[in-house]
C-alpha cells in the first residue's frame, strides 16, 4: 500500500509533552527490516496503555508508533523463511518501545522477530491472547519445568482479573490445577470463577508488610503485580514451590528476605516475554493453541476498533480493563 494510517506518538523536546494522533505515513516512514506485513489484529496491554499515557517511559524514540504485538500477513519479505501470504506473530522485540509498532496498518520488521500463526489460530484468536497470554504461558512453561504438578497442591494468579491473570488463570485450571486468584476487583468473583478459579482471594491481603515466613498457602504461583503483593506470596509459598513473576504493576521494587529461598527452597522465576528465543516462543505459541479452552477466550476478550485505542490504554492503566482486547487493525 501506498499510504496507510497509523497512531503516533510524538514529544515536544522542549517541555517533553507527549501528543497522540492518528496520521497518514508511507512505506518510507518505516524502520528497516526485511518483512513488510499487513497487520490485521493487535492488542491493548498494560504495556501499551502505559506508552500511550505518558505513566512511564515505556518508548524511547520519538516519533513512534505504539504497540506491542501484532497478527498480519506478510506482503513483502527478503527473509528466507517468509514469502507473501504467511500469516505471522509478533512479540516485544523492542516493537512499541524502540521499533515502530503495531498500531498501523503496516509494519516493517525483521524477520528474526516474527513466528508462524499456530494452526487452527486465526489471527484474531492469536491476539486475543497476545502479549498478555503469551506471557502467561512462558510462566507456566517456566513453572513445569520447575517441576510444578496439580498433585502438589493449589497455586496463586495475582493480578487475576487482567490479561495476564486471567489467561493465567484459564490455562492453570485447565491444565488440572486448583487455582486461587488474587484480584483487587471482588466484583469479578464470578468471572473469575468462570475461568477456573476455585476461590478468590481479595488483593487487600497481600499488601501488609510481608513477614519472613507465612503460612504456606501455596504450592506455585503467577505474579503479574509485583511489589508487595510479590514479596507477601514468596513468603506464602510451600516449600521447593515457585513463583512465576511477570509484571510490575504495583511497582518495581521488592522489598523480601532471603528466608523463603533458604529456609523453604522457593524459588522466583524471571518471565522475560520481550527478548525469549525464537524455539522458546514457537513452544509457547504451539502450547497456547492446544492448551486454551476457546470458549472462555471468547468471555475473556472484547473486540475495539482502531480509533478505540486511546481511550482503551487510558483504562487499562486505570485498572478499568478486565481481560483481553484485541484491535482490528485491518
Amino acid at each position: 500500500m501506498d499510504t496507510f494510517e497509523a497512531l503516533v506518538i510524538r514529544r515536544d523536546e522542549a517541555t517533553k509533552a507527549q501528543s497522540v494522533a492518528v496520521e497518514t505515513l508511507s512505506a518510507a516512514d518505516l524502520m528497516d527490516g526485511d518483512v513488510d506485513v499487513q497487520v490485521g489484529y493487535s492488542t491493548v496491554n498494560y504495556k501499551d496503555g502505559l506508552a500511550i499515557t505518558g505513566k512511564a517511559p515505556v518508548v524511547r524514540r520519538f516519533p513512534m508508533i505504539p504497540g506491542i504485538d501484532f497478527a498480519g500477513t506478510v506482503s513483502a519479505s527478503t527473509y528466507p523463511d517468509f514469502k507473501p501470504g504467511d500469516q505471522v506473530i509478533l512479540n516485544g522485540w523492542g516493537l512499541g518501545e524502540t521499533h515502530l509498532g503495531a498500531y498501523s496498518k503496516m509494519a516493517r520488521v525483521k524477520g528474526d522477530w516474527l513466528i508462524r500463526l499456530p494452526k487452527g489460530f486465526s489471527g484474531k484468536d492469536a491476539m486475543a491472547l497476545g502479549t498478555a497470554g503469551y506471557t502467561a504461558m512462558l510462566a507456566v512453561l517456566a513453572l513445569e519445568r520447575h517441576g510444578a504438578a496439580p498433585a502438589r497442591g493449589p497455586v496463586v494468579v495475582t493480578g487475576a482479573s487482567g490479561g495476564v491473570g486471567s489467561v493465567a488463570v484459564a490455562l492453570l485450571a485447565g491444565l488440572g490445577y486448583t487455582v486461587e486468584a488474587v484480584t483487587g476487583r471482588v466484583n469479578e468473583a464470578d468471572y473469575l470463577k468462570d475461568l477456573g478459579a476455585s476461590a478468590v482471594v481479595e488483593r487487600g491481603e497481600l499488601t501488609a508488610a510481608p513477614r519472613l515466613l507465612a503460612k504456606e498457602r501455596w504450592a506455585a504461583g503467577i505474579d503479574a503485580v509485583g511489589g508487595t503483593v510479590l514479596a507477601n506470596l514468596l513468603s506464602m509459598t510451600s516449600a521447593e514451590g515457585a513463583i512465576a513473576a511477570c509484571g510490575n504493576a504495583a511497582g518495581m521494587e521488592l522489598n523480601t528476605s532471603v528466608a523463603p529461598f533458604i529456609l523453604r527452597g522457593v524459588s522466583l522465576l524471571g518471565i522475560n516475554s520481550v527478548y525469549a528465543p525464537k524455539a522458546l516462543r514457537v513452544e509457547a505459541w504451539n502450547r497456547l493453541a492446544r492448551d486454551i479452552d476457546r470458549g472462555k477466550l471468547a468471555r475473556m476478550s472484547a473486540k475495539i476498533g482502531f480509533d478505540d485505542i486511546v481511550a482503551a490504554a487510558t483504562d487499562i492503566v486505570a485498572g478499568k480493563v478486565r481481560g483481553r482486547l484485541v484491535v482490528e487493525i485491518g
